[in-house]
């Protein structure tokens, strides 16, 4: 029943700590959900105030007589303003094309055909050249250039490749002036390109291309869609892969122009927000209309990460009604998620904010949960200690008590019988039936001989009380042992008045005495004495040797009986033990003469042991010290 209750209780904590740990992890899990749902709320507030922020920013431009961007945006941004007359960047150089005003184009004499690209003027080669040699003022900049480019045009006609290249070079070197609606700079180098054809220089084609390229991508040029999309189809003739759009200006300058196309004929009256996607990415677009003008923030992903996301310090995922990703990070698989829709927040995008457990949040996680463990683990080894201990001390204390139990049986049973023979005695003799002298004298002789069986028996009883106790006062003094163990196997014989066995002694001359307690010494020796007659039943001899090994004296009782089992020889010495074989075979005793015996030796400074074999016999082995000469 006690080990039941204790793997119970063993159980039933095993249990509890499993469910604790179960909790704990719901509770971490509730935890997370939780800053998710914080964190998502406190991202849609950081990402609103941010556009708010630019909102501002555009009505006060609007509402400036002096318009232009109120700060310097970083990489990925611009602000666009719209009017009837003009188009406006700033920063300046963020987009690659602008979208094309209502207007007529400035110059209605372009130089670019649907074929080649240029469009050549009929007029001869000497009013070209009066042409270029007119004045030289910034109103007539425009006249120098289609003069330049029809002059390079007619160098190329008449096969005059190198003063070709000459003009369409002094045509680059115009830089933003307008030569059929296209600024000179990427003009002259279309020219280039013309001529390296027809010399047919791969390396000079390659190395304009790229200069042209260059041009095109910076973001210099005032130019629009349809001009930016003609010159990078004759670069795309030369080189590979174009345009890199790794700044995002391409797709700036996509989702502005196609907002004006969309959105034109309702400036004035609209104001708003939305995210579009170009062909570059992702871009968001706000905007703010006036009658005079519509001024528009845009802005792509890496603007977006780099300034609205990252300094939030939040895994923040940014998803725009389609469902494609616009910035931020992406959830992993089995991330925990809080969305904020588009719909409910008021902001372009759908917000999702992902549960990313970093390295020090899982440690802690991990040490807290192998602390508990650990706790609890030694909890249940503390108990299954307990338990094994408390179980070993009630079982060896349920032992003791069978043997207490034994030892009352036994002890009763030995004073028994001599007491049934002294009281049989007793009576016959106090009734006068006993008339012969001769048997008289035999009845007094019993009577005595049990008297002293009683009274050893008490003596026993006594002295294994008192060494138990610790009260015995041993009076040591020099006792030789051969002459004590003669005398006692003597005194043994003649006190048991049977001729059934014979006690065989051989000792050898001892170089000294032992300091011992003569009548201690004696009463163990007749311990194993009796010992040694009562469990060898069916052989009539006991053999003790008397022999020195070294500084000490080995007194050894040997019987011929029926032995004792391994397993016993380590109990045989604890008190109130009996072997198996007393009681297979009914042998009377009360389990303390060993005990005796082996309390008396080691209080001489000596030790009792035993040797046996089942069948073979018991050797008892008594080692003394010698007394030291002085």
């Amino acid at each position: 029943m006690f080990m039941a209750t204790m793997a119970v209780l063993a159980v039933t904590l095993g249990w509890l700590g499993w469910r604790l740990l179960q909790q704990d992890e719901q509770l971490e899990t509730q935890r997370r959900a939780d800053r998710r749902e914080v964190s998502a709320d406190i991202a849609v507030a950081g990402i609103e105030k941010r556009i708010s922020s630019v909102e501002q920013d555009l009505a006060s431009m609007l509402a400036s007589k002096k318009p232009g961007a109120t700060a310097p945006l970083a990489e990925g941004a611009v602000i666009v303003e719209l009017r009837p007359d003009a188009v406006q960047a700033w920063p300046s150089g963020r987009l690659v094309y602008y979208p094309e005003l209502p207007q007529p184009p400035l110059a209605s004499d372009g130089m670019f055909s649907k074929a080649d690209g240029l469009e050549f003027r009929q007029r001869d080669f000497a009013a070209a050249i009066a042409e270029l040699r007119g004045p030289t003022t910034s109103d007539d900049m425009n006249l120098r250039g289609q003069a330049l480019a029809r002059i390079a045009r007619i160098y190329l006609k008449s096969n005059q490749p190198q003063q070709a290249l000459e003009a369409y070079g002094r045509l680059a070197s115009l830089g933003a002036t307008s030569v059929g609606g296209m600024p000179a700079a990427l003009a002259g180098n279309i020219g280039a390109l013309a001529v390296y054809e027809r010399k047919n220089d791969r390396a000079g084609l390659e190395q304009t291309a790229l200069a042209l390229n260059q041009e095109l991508q910076s973001g210099r040029w005032a130019i629009t869609a349809a001009t930016y999309e003609y010159v990078r189809s004759q670069i795309s003739r030369w080189i590979k892969e174009p345009v890199h759009d790794a700044d995002g200006r391409l797709g700036l300058a996509e989702a502005i122009d196609r907002f004006w196309h969309d959105h034109r004929s309702e400036l004035g009256e609209a104001n708003g927000r939305r995210s579009g996607a170009t062909s570059s990415g992702p871009v968001l677009l706000i905007w703010r209309s006036s009658e005079r003008a519509t001024t528009i923030f845009a802005s792509g992903a890496s603007y977006l990460d780099a300034r609205w996301l990252a300094p939030s310090g939040l895994h923040v995922g940014l998803i725009d009604p389609s469902g494609r990703k616009v910035a931020g990070d992406t959830a992993e698989r089995g991330t925990g998620t809080a969305v904020r829709m588009s719909s409910v927040t008021g902001l372009p995008w759908t917000v999702q904010v992902f549960d990313v457990v970093n390295a020090a949040d899982g440690q802690a996680i991990r040490a807290r949960r192998l602390l508990f463990i650990t706790g609890l683990g030694v909890l249940l080894v503390v108990i299954v200690a307990g338990a094994w201990f408390v179980g070993r001390s009630v079982t060896r204390e349920l032992a003791v008590a069978r043997l207490q139990a034994d030892f009352v049986s036994a002890v009763s049973h030995e004073f028994r019988t001599p007491l049934t023979t002294l009281c049989q005695l007793s009576e016959l003799l106090e009734r006068g039936r006993v008339t012969s002298d001769e048997d008289k004298q035999k009845y007094y002789e019993f009577l005595r001989s049990e008297s002293d069986r009683l009274r050893r028996l008490v003596d026993n009883l006594l002295n294994f009380g008192r060494l138990q106790a610790g009260r015995v006062e041993f009076h040591f003094e020099a006792v030789d042992p051969s002459a004590l163990v003669h005398e006692s196997a003597s005194e043994f014989t003649r006190a048991q008045r049977t001729d059934k066995h014979l006690l065989v002694v051989e000792a050898t001359p001892t170089p000294g005495p032992v300091q011992a307690d003569r009548d201690a010494l004696r009463l163990a020796l007749w311990n194993l004495f009796e010992n040694a007659v009562k469990y060898s039943p069916g052989h009539d001899t006991v053999r003790i040797d008397v022999t020195t090994d070294g500084p000490h004296v080995d007194i050894a009782v040997k019987d011929y009986g029926i032995g004792i089992p391994l397993a016993e020889q380590r109990q045989i010495f604890d008190k109130f033990a009996r072997g198996s074989a007393a009681r297979e075979h009914n042998i009377s005793g009360t389990g303390i003469g060993l005990a005796t015996a082996r309390e008396i030796v080691r209080a001489h400074g000596g030790d009792l042991t035993v040797e046996s074999e089942p069948g073979q016999g018991t050797t008892f082995r008594m080692r003394l010290p010698l007394e030291k000469p002085v």
